[in-house]
């Protein structure tokens, strides 16, 4: 029998999307993604990027607090058991998709922990088969599977993430750890100028570490930059290792000259920032959508998650390479719950 709505992806926007499709009496079934080391190198594990990600201090209704009761009560004992100690300082990333996950469950939402690995979107009800050897129809779908950093793939850009390392200056920018410090951007597009720019506002002093001699970003995003006295532009380098240590994170970047290899150089730095573009999660798709030029599924129905196949829906960052938000991206599972809810109710499918 056909599943009325599966919501691919567990991050804020799948959540949000079978909280409001579970109280619609839909009955979801959340494909989580799986639990492996591929999902977890590429960053795209289950939890979407929050899983990775330390303080959370811009979703709404968590301010600075110990959360320890709140937790202890929430959520599932048998997860509860297995989380990190709760830090005393507002919601984690973890912590808070765990919560996201223990409502979604607590309305009957079902889930598996396994990956999408085919899916035939030219017919319905939908089918799809999963890592797990799971075979599921589908009358509608909702797409919420995220999109991924870009980083340069060094191995210490892994080895401080989170402790430094980070590709999201509106998350993170602001934390305590950034603020009056020198701060390193890798980039020369438009990204690394909203994201210098924005940075600026809490560092002593930004970096940016461009290989090239000349921006790629648009003129008035350049301008505004490089008019920023905060904002230094490290012409014609690259990020060759950055520096730390266990107890302090990120201490600073080695920096190597593209015209001359043997050139080096240290800066000092509290935060390393990838602004290099980002990966939407949608290989498995096969082509079977419309998407921009650079991956993302376009909505075609203004002010609507529909997509160029009727009955598949798409929530979150799979298909918004603007806000990126967990905020956003969660509004938008809202919207795609509803969207779907509606389109089955127009196709006599309740």
């Amino acid at each position: 029998m056909a599943e009325r709505v599966v919501i691919i992806g567990s991050g804020p926007a799948g959540w949000t999307a079978a909280i409001y499709a579970a109280r619609a009496n839909l009955e979801p079934f959340v494909v989580q993604g799986s639990e492996s080391q591929e999902n977890w190198d590429l960053g795209r594990p289950p939890l979407g990027q929050l899983a990775i990600t330390t303080e959370v201090e811009n979703f709404p209704g968590f301010p600075a607090g110990d959360l320890t009761s709140y937790l202890d009560d929430s959520i599932d004992e048998k997860t509860r058991k297995y989380m990190a100690p709760h830090q005393k300082e507002g919601v984690s990333g973890p912590e808070l998709m765990e919560l996201m996950r223990q409502q979604a469950h607590n309305f009957g939402t079902r889930s598996v922990l396994e990956d999408v690995t085919e899916i035939d979107l030219s017919s319905r009800p939908f089918k799809m088969k999963t890592s797990g050897g799971t075979e599921i129809e589908a009358h509608s779908v909702i797409l919420a599977t995220g999109a991924r950093a870009n980083y340069l793939g060094l191995d210490s850009e892994k080895k401080f993430k989170n402790a430094g390392v980070s590709a999201c200056a509106v998350c993170d920018g602001a934390l305590p750890r950034f603020r009056d410090k020198p701060l390193v951007v890798v980039g020369g597009g438009d990204s690394a100028m909203e994201e210098s720019t924005y940075l600026a506002k809490y560092a002593s002093q930004v970096y940016v570490v461009h290989r090239r001699d000349e921006l790629r970003a648009s003129k008035i995003m350049a301008d505004r930059a490089l008019a920023n006295e905060k904002i230094e532009v490290k012409w014609s380098t690259v990020v060759d290792e950055i520096l730390g240590d266990e107890e302090n994170g990120v201490t600073g970047v080695r920096l190597r000259s593209t015209k001359d290899e043997s050139q080096t150089e240290e800066i000092e730095a509290s935060g390393y920032f990838a602004a290099i573009g980002h990966t939407p999660n949608t290989d498995f798709l096969g082509g079977q959508l419309e998407t921009t030029d650079k991956g993302y599924v376009v909505w075609t129905v203004p002010f609507r998650t529909n997509t160029s196949v009727e009955g598949v829906f798409a929530a979150g960052d799979v298909a918004d390479d603007n806000y990126r938000q967990a905020v956003t991206a969660a509004g938008t599972g809202c919207m795609a719950a509803l969207d779907a809810e509606r389109w089955l109710a127009e196709q006599g499918i309740e």
